[in-house]
């Protein structure tokens, strides 16, 4: 009858005869330091090993450090955890929200700002999904709906949809409320982090249209800057 999901992996388009019924308040949508040996990312020395399963997040941290060694990391929390306790791994970064849901919050050794990496559209939200002909369904599931949370993923999901993005361009977008208007940041990069384009828009944002109209804005201005050629295709 419905399904959660995490916001950030569902598709930017929703598939005929389904929609999402409710947008439940957000979790801390900021990426996450996990290390046995280092109290933060900037105390890891040149030549250290850090895994990550994202593009995005691969892609800002060889801007940032590029002496550093990135390497994939797969599999669900509890594996990755286990593969830096076997040393596998100096650290590894992951989503805050999936590791405090999960009772893993005691990992995280720091926090890492916006600035330093900026998260995925729609990190840290869950999306309640049912079918489009159930009316009832996405009526009992209204209330769980967070309006605040739901104008700020709207915005990030517009900027990612109008840049055409997917798992395999290393795409961010994170939009924050700031004195009643909504600030919008977004970026797209090489996976190497060797091109990052950066741009940050911000309006007063009253419903979900002006929302989404912020976002391909953005968007917009970042093609105007050369984005396309950083859009990788499916």
């Amino acid at each position: 009858d419905l399904a959660v999901h995490s916001l950030k992996d569902v598709p930017m388009e929703m598939p005929a005869g389904f929609v999402l019924a409710a947008i439940a308040a957000r979790e801390d949508p900021r990426d996450a330091f996990v290390s046995n040996r280092f109290a933060s990312l900037a105390e890891l020395p040149a030549g250290a090993i850090v895994g990550t399963s994202s593009l995005r997040r691969e892609a800002q941290l060889r801007e940032r450090r590029p002496g550093l060694v990135v390497r994939p990391l797969r599999g669900n929390v509890n594996t990755r955890l286990r593969k830096l306790d076997e040393s596998q791994y100096d650290a590894i970064v992951l989503a805050a929200a999936g590791l405090k849901r999960l009772g893993f919050g005691g990992r995280i050794r720091e926090l890492i700002d916006p600035a330093d990496s900026l998260p995925a559209p729609g990190q840290g939200a869950l999306a309640l999904e049912c079918r489009a002909d159930r009316p009832d369904v996405a009526a009992a599931l209204a209330p769980l709906a967070d309006p605040t949370t739901t104008l700020a993923v709207t915005a990030e999901r517009a900027f990612s949809r109008a840049l055409s993005g997917s798992c395999h361009t290393p795409l961010a977008a994170h939009a924050t409320w700031q004195e009643g208007a909504l600030w919008l940041r977004g970026l797209i990069a090489s996976q190497d982090g060797r091109e990052v384009l950066r741009g940050e828009q911000e309006a007063e944002i009253f419903d979900v249209e002006a929302a989404d109209a912020l976002g391909t804005s953005l968007a917009g201005e970042l093609l105007a800057h050369g984005a396309t050629r950083l859009i990788v295709a499916d």
